[in-house]
């Protein structure tokens, strides 16, 4: 990933921090918008794993009515579609890995009741039912909160893998999952679900001008939103951004409003394209978004749009609490665990460190020590006795050098013994390069766009810049495919800098190289622009290194 999400990873310079964008609510609006999509037809929706989660604090009281669970026992739950995106945890229900749990708690005529563990030496998930009673099908039900709390005292957020409505057992049927496991083969632990929300979809009317470049203010106020701002920018032939920041009259409604414009053409909703994102904060706490649309949708009397948002309907504190004791005993004679000493690839700073095989998944930890702390390619695979697993990689939060985890989850139909032969394929590199390149000058700057083109490693750069209200617009792109991007740019050097807004949030590897920097209250005509970063794509870019049997000598190979 390039551009804001690395603000997470990278301070800048010594003296001056950045905003950084949420990616916890972009990902959690992703996963809603799909989530209330298919309700109606229970489908689960793919769980993105969240980067930072807010910890919260266990709750001490235990008077919570503990029932036993027979009735629950003789309900049939279709674990296979609610984890339909999880192979792994499917492999182990089938072959009878899961822990028995049933155990239920009631508060306030509700219902949670932990079924199933599936608990190794990488990951634990609990399958569990949530029974609210009398269900309207408008409403979505889900905790804010969920942790565990092992015997030291230790608290692990437990993550909200998937939430859907069952309708044969008239319940919504869940998973959640940690990285946490026991330290030993088994460990006492309490479980602790708080802030239990009643939710509802609700949508406003937008009236917006798609031919203006300004940036259009709309009053909402009602259910907690007071104005919405929506500015429109032309990328490239046949695409445009509507770059939109929503001001809260109660700023606790952002923790579940997640807003989005909806665009509608002859009345139907069309689809926004690939590369938005959502839940990143504003200069002054706003929430703000970008989505890309085709010029086609937005040109033409038949276009509407409408801000679609999360209503509040009601919220129930609980707590819910279990005391359950979470064993891997039934995982251990199917697990491995290798440990690896080989570079990714020749000179690399990320080194291969262990690979952990279980029943459930495969993973792969990688030490990652490189200036920039981001694992240079994009897609990953491992290939395991004649099969390909597509993986996903997780990161570790404050540690240096860097902890990343390649994670592969097991089909059912493959055996793996420590003689099997795994190897790590990785493709599509991304490079990144510090901006020491020459300022680019920008000259004579008013309200009409001007352009000029600079040689960044090569590659050509067009820059476009004009003010408009006041602010400062600085936009670079590149025809060539290779050049993956610029990061942030500043004006200045030192404390005095200033430092652009970027109203993009771009990913590496995704084939756009677009970005646009907003500089507001911009005095002047002429300005030195400079880069803390910018990216080169190679998307043939391929290395390959043998985990087992054997580890490639001297590292990777690259491709």
């Amino acid at each position: 990933m390039k551009k804001l999400e690395d603000e997470l990873r990278l301070r800048l310079n010594d003296d001056e921090q950045v905003p950084y964008p949420d990616f916890d609510a972009m990902w959690e609006r992703m996963q809603q918008i799909q989530t209330d999509q298919e309700w109606k037809n229970t489908s689960s929706v793919p769980f993105v794993r969240k980067r930072k989660v807010k910890r919260i604090a266990v709750a001490a009281t235990l008077g919570a009515l503990l029932a036993a669970a027979p009735v629950y026992a003789a309900v049939h739950y279709d674990w296979d579609t609610l984890l339909r995106w999880n192979s792994g945890v499917q492999t182990a229900l089938k072959q009878n890995l899961g822990q028995e749990l049933e155990q239920s708690v009631t508060r306030d005529g509700i219902t949670l009741t932990l079924h199933t563990a599936v608990v190794d030496e990488n990951q634990t998930v609990i399958l569990y039912s949530l029974d609210i009673g009398k269900h309207n099908k408008n409403e979505f039900w889900s905790f804010a909160g969920i942790s565990l709390k092992d015997k030291e005292g230790k608290v692990v957020d437990l993550q909200k893998g998937s939430q859907v409505w069952d309708d044969k057992s008239n319940r919504f049927t869940g998973y959640l999952q940690a990285d946490w496991t026991p330290s030993g083969d088994t460990e006492e632990v309490e479980l602790s679900a708080h802030n239990l929300r009643s939710t509802s979809q609700q949508e406003k009317e937008l009236a917006l001008d798609p031919g203006s470049p300004e940036l259009q203010e709309i009053a909402i106020r009602q259910d907690g939103l007071k104005s919405v701002g929506v500015q429109i920018f032309e990328q490239g032939e046949d695409k445009f951004l509507l770059a939109t920041s929503v001001d809260f009259d109660q700023p606790e409604t952002k923790d579940w409003a997640y807003p989005r414009i909806a665009v509608y053409k002859n009345g139907a909703e069309v689809h926004s394209l690939p590369g938005g994102t959502f839940g990143t904060p504003g200069e002054h706490g706003e929430y703000t978004m970008q989505q890309y649309f085709k010029r086609s949708y937005l040109s033409g009397g038949s276009a509407s749009y409408r801000l679609l948002y999360t209503k509040l309907e009601q919220s129930l504190e609980g707590p819910w609490n279990f005391d359950l004791k979470l064993s891997k005993e039934k995982m251990k004679s199917g697990t491995f665990i290798k440990a690896l000493n080989t570079t990714l690839e020749e000179n690399s700073q990320s080194v291969l460190k262990k690979m952990v095989t279980t029943p459930v998944q495969i993973s792969v930890a990688i030490e990652n020590s490189a200036k920039w702390g981001i694992m240079p390619y994009q897609k990953y695979e491992l290939l395991v006795g004649g099969k390909t697993l597509e993986g996903r990689l997780w990161s570790s939060e404050g540690r240096k050098p860097r902890i990343e985890t390649f994670r592969f989850d097991r089909p059912a139909n493959l055996v793996i013994t420590p003689e099997t032969p795994i190897v790590l394929v990785c493709r599509y590199k991304v490079t990144y390069h510090g901006g020491g390149e020459a300022p680019v000058r920008l000259t004579g700057i008013g309200t009409q766009k001007q352009s000029l083109t600079t040689n960044i490693s090569g590659y050509p750069v067009k820059w476009t810049y004009y003010k408009q209200n006041g602010d400062l617009y600085v936009e670079s792109e590149s025809a060539s495919p290779g050049f993956g991007g610029v990061n942030q740019t500043y004006i200045g050097t030192g404390k005095n800098r200033i430092i652009g807004k970027p109203l993009t949030v771009n990913f590496a590897g995704d084939g756009n190289n677009k970005a646009i920097d907003v500089y507001k209250n911009f005095k002047g005509t002429e300005a030195e622009i400079h880069m803390f970063y910018y990216t080169t794509d190679d998307p043939d870019k391929e290395t390959r290194v043998v985990l087992q049997p054997g580890e490639a000598a001297g590292g990777g190979t690259e491709q």
